[in-house]
């Protein structure tokens, strides 16, 4: 029997209930319709796509037609678990008005549950009014890889004593803001544990260490289809790189030798069975 599916407030009650989160990343609608049926609560239709799907150095090039287009994938595959999607760069920073016509966008068009937003206390007013017209807001702090120039690269965030202060704090103003979960991402494990300990709704890490309420992971990087980068903390549960590479092989083999399609076999003569 089909579950019902994963609602926003669905999250906050795991939290409650002291049930772990687990979600990923999605970009397209076949693998949507496969994590589905994993069980995950909820897929999130990254702006990462444009580094694993689109070839990109960074997240920054990705526009507002690639999200809506690969939120509508995503969520044609989906039938159970939430689908968020990023709002991607310069799409809520240029003003409050701006930022609710691309996340109603995101879920008028794109048909996505939850937009997430990259910042803290900066994007408060942003967050306020997106969840003011019935927008649900998934806030994301720590390493931020829209601002990855600014931050000299992606590396880890909040490891001096005033800067996890400083995450612990926008993590309280984000939910004062009615944001419904926070991603922590790329900071110490006890940072995350603090900042998980002081708000009320979900905390989802990413190498953020065992304590947050939930965790996520690129599914490219899980599933080991990323050829590039991989970070120290994912644990790869496949290596579907090397099965890809290996079965392509073997088809270009077929074909240069003629296996691949098979020539037909010779009719076989029809026998009497008649004694």
């Amino acid at each position: 029997m089909q579950q019902r599916p994963v609602r926003v407030p669905d999250l906050k009650e795991r939290k409650r209930r002291g049930e772990k989160i687990a979600m990923l990343t999605a970009y397209d609608a076949m693998t949507a319709r496969l994590l589905d049926r994993t069980g995950v609560d909820a897929l999130l239709v990254g702006d990462s796509l444009g580094m694993v799907v689109l070839g990109y150095d960074t997240t920054v090039s990705v526009t507002m037609a690639d999200m809506i287009h690969h939120t509508r994938a995503v969520v044609r595959g989906t039938k159970r678990a939430l689908v968020v999607a990023d709002m991607p760069f310069l799409s809520y920073q240029v003003s409050t008005a701006e930022a609710v016509r691309n996340a109603g966008r995101l879920l008028q068009e794109g048909g996505a549950a939850a937009v997430k937003l990259e910042g803290g206390r900066p994007m408060l007013d942003v967050v306020k009014r997106l969840v003011d017209v019935g927008i649900p807001v998934m806030g994301h702090l720590g390493l931020l890889p829209q601002s990855v120039h600014q931050m000299g690269g992606f590396v880890r965030q909040a490891t001096t004593p005033e800067q996890a202060d400083a995450l612990i704090a926008d993590a309280h103003a984000l939910e004062d803001a009615g944001a419904f979960a926070i991603v922590l991402e790329s900071i110490p494990s006890e940072v995350a544990r603090a900042a998980t300990a002081h708000v009320t709704i979900p905390t989802i890490g990413i190498g953020a260490g065992p304590d947050c309420d939930g965790q996520i992971l690129v599914s490219h990087d899980m599933l080991g289809l990323f050829d590039g980068f991989v970070p120290p903390f994912v644990r790869t549960y496949a290596n579907l790189a090397d099965t890809i590479v290996t079965a392509g092989q073997e088809y270009v083999a077929d074909v240069r030798a003629g296996r691949y399609p098979a020539p037909p076999q010779p009719a076989r003569q029809a026998t009497s069975d008649v004694r």
